[in-house]
């Protein structure tokens, strides 16, 4: 939170053009102060103390190529999260990843059908080359909302990725967890924790089976 520091007020007068031409050099000089750009508040939460990036450190745009291309998919989804309950529903269905910008973004299409109902949605991956962190944005179909971006990268083979949002009118952290990533059957999984990050519970978890799509040969 930043605190704004107030100059003290004045305890004579200034003739009118001075105060006028004070109070005018002093919105130039604040507008472009709040004009230069500054640490941004997804880097934060992610973590990460800035856009400026150790050297060394390893370029992670390619982290996410093995999403690309067809899918089977099978998901688990707990019925009720946060609540005690263990009940969980399953889901089988398809997705479908393409790339964008040269490999530096993706869109994932996501469809699962279940005794829970349908499910329809998708996801935007973005890089950015800076920080050399991923933003993922989930969207469903049923509201068509974007919800807000989870930030992060991957590290030793597993992608860990973060992100503050509400749940039933609760404040709340989710993480998502990448493994398996160099197999054919990739590993996803989300958790909620609504006491800071001291426990997770997981509510949502998906295997992934590749569709063969190899070109036939010409006759």
């Amino acid at each position: 939170m930043n605190i704004e520091k107030r100059n003290p007020v004045l305890s004579f007068a200034l003739p009118l053009e001075t105060l006028l031409f004070n109070l005018f050099v002093i919105f130039l000089c604040s507008t472009f102060a709040f004009a230069q750009p500054g640490p941004r508040a997804a880097d934060a939460k992610a973590g990460n103390p800035g856009t400026q990036t150790a050297a060394g450190e390893r370029d992670g745009q390619r982290d996410f190529d093995f999403e690309l291309g067809s899918w089977k998919i099978h998901l688990k989804r707990r019925l009720h999260p946060l609540t005690g309950s263990n009940t969980w529903i399953d889901f089988d269905g398809t997705s479908v990843t393409r790339k964008l910008w040269d490999g530096r973004a993706q869109i994932e299409e996501f469809e699962t059908d279940g005794l829970g109902g349908h499910i329809e949605g998708l996801t935007l991956r973005t890089y950015d080359p800076q920080t050399r962190q991923w933003r993922l944005y989930w969207a469903n179909s049923k509201d068509g909302a974007v919800v807000v971006p989870q930030i992060g990268k991957f590290k030793d083979g597993q992608g860990e990725f973060y992100a503050q949002d509400t749940f039933d009118g609760k404040s709340i952290f989710v993480r998502f967890i990448w493994s398996k990533t160099d197999t054919s059957k990739p590993h996803f999984e989300q958790a909620f924790s609504e006491d800071g990050g001291k426990t997770w519970e997981v509510n949502w978890i998906t295997d992934q089976t590749r569709v063969d799509e190899a070109p036939q040969k010409e006759r």
